[in-house]
């Protein structure tokens, strides 16, 4: 973007949780990814004043106010969440300097990730207000577009801005594997299947649905990858061992960002089971990689990714028995899966920065003539 000619971009950050050193709470364990983050586009930190929390005074970035109002911007796109402080200093800021405020949401559904009854309540109340804010909705899927429409958003107001990922690094990394080392080091020979959980170990991420489907399918030869890490490692282990499982389970811990590829790479089918997934962009890594998905159809990048190139590798979430036929079908046919993992690789040359780019371009133009209509 920050080379793209009709695009004069400036990126504030409230916190650069990730690029430097952190404890992530949801890994349970201390992180930085090990690619640049912060190479080839201009940036700044804006000091937070908050607690570093979750919760709305855990981002308070007022040095956010002078940036916007002095900057002379168009647009302002926040994809800071509405419960933080600085996204309102952001979007009071962009009122005041007559600035385009885009935002939008991941969500693809009311249903909040702790199943409380309440927070779907008062988002069906409170959403239509908070949205009709913003100059232009930004939406990362289809399952955001029909969200945003059922909350009575109209279609002009919305723009589809996929959820992508750099395209281009993650096919020439993949590239780069030995498919057979890396396979080698899960005890993996040549004619296993390999399925892969690429995520947080957390209950709403569901491993337990894939572990007990891994178990009851009992494939020939194959082995299940977990790669992650949180706080349901420990019950996993327990669970695969309970099944008689366990010598085929295979537990390598959290995965750096450079070692992804090859994750992808080794594994034959990669599995989300997810009851609360707004996307999925490990759904995008592992297409990219040559490695088909399969997902629950809570998953947000199902619908986008998956089911334009076979639907029935998408199931009903929480459904074992499902996903026990489907790694049953998937893995006993080599030569269907093959296919498929070149059709996934396909579908991705359309679902990529350049869509992005353009998709972005669109929703600024729609927000700034709404605001500064042509005389």
């Amino acid at each position: 973007m920050s080379r793209h000619p009709r695009l004069d971009v400036s990126t504030a950050y409230c916190r650069l949780r990730g690029a430097r050193a952190g404890v992530d709470p949801e890994f349970g364990a201390r992180i930085q990814w090990d690619i640049p983050l912060l190479d080839g586009y201009p940036w700044v930190e804006i000091p937070n004043k908050g607690t570093d929390s979750e919760g709305f005074f855990g981002l308070y970035n007022p040095g956010l106010w002078k940036l916007v109002r002095e900057g002379n911007f168009d647009a302002v796109f926040c994809p800071t969440g509405y419960i933080r402080a600085s996204f309102w200093i952001t979007y009071f800021a962009s009122k005041f300097s007559h600035s385009a405020f885009l935002f939008g949401t991941d969500a693809t559904s009311l249903s909040p990730r702790d199943s409380k009854k309440w927070k779907r309540t008062v988002k069906r109340i409170f959403w239509p207000l908070l949205y009709r804010l913003a100059s232009q909705v930004v939406a990362p899927s289809s399952g955001t577009c029909d969200l945003m429409r059922s909350l009575g958003i109209p279609n002009d107001r919305i723009t589809r801005v996929p959820f992508v990922v750099d395209n281009d690094w993650w096919i020439a990394q993949s590239a780069l594997v030995d498919r057979e080392a890396v396979r080698a080091t899960w005890g993996a020979g040549p004619n296993s299947s390999v399925i892969l959980f690429c995520a947080k170990l957390q209950p709403w991420k569901r491993p337990l649905d894939l572990l007990q489907a891994f178990a009851q399918a009992n494939v020939a030869n194959s082995l299940l990858v977990f790669a992650g890490e949180g706080p349901l490692r420990e019950s996993l282990q327990s669970e695969a061992a309970r099944l008689g499982c366990l010598n085929r389970v295979r537990f390598p811990g959290f995965v750096n960002q450079s070692q992804l590829p090859a994750c992808y790479v080794g594994a034959d089918l990669l599995v989300l089971p997810s009851e609360y997934e707004p996307f999925g962009l490990v759904v995008n890594e592992a297409m990219l990689c040559g490695c088909m998905a399969a997902a629950s159809d809570q998953v947000g990048a199902a619908r986008d990714l998956i089911a334009p190139i076979d639907p029935s590798f998408i199931y009903p979430c929480g459904d074992v028995a499902a996903l026990t036929t489907l790694l049953r079908r998937a893995l006993s046919d080599p030569q269907r899966l093959s296919r498929v993992r070149a059709a996934a690789c396909e579908r991705m040359k359309t679902w990529s920065p350049r869509e992005y780019i353009e998709a972005t371009l669109e929703a600024v133009e729609r927000a700034v003539s709404r605001i500064r209509p042509a005389s």
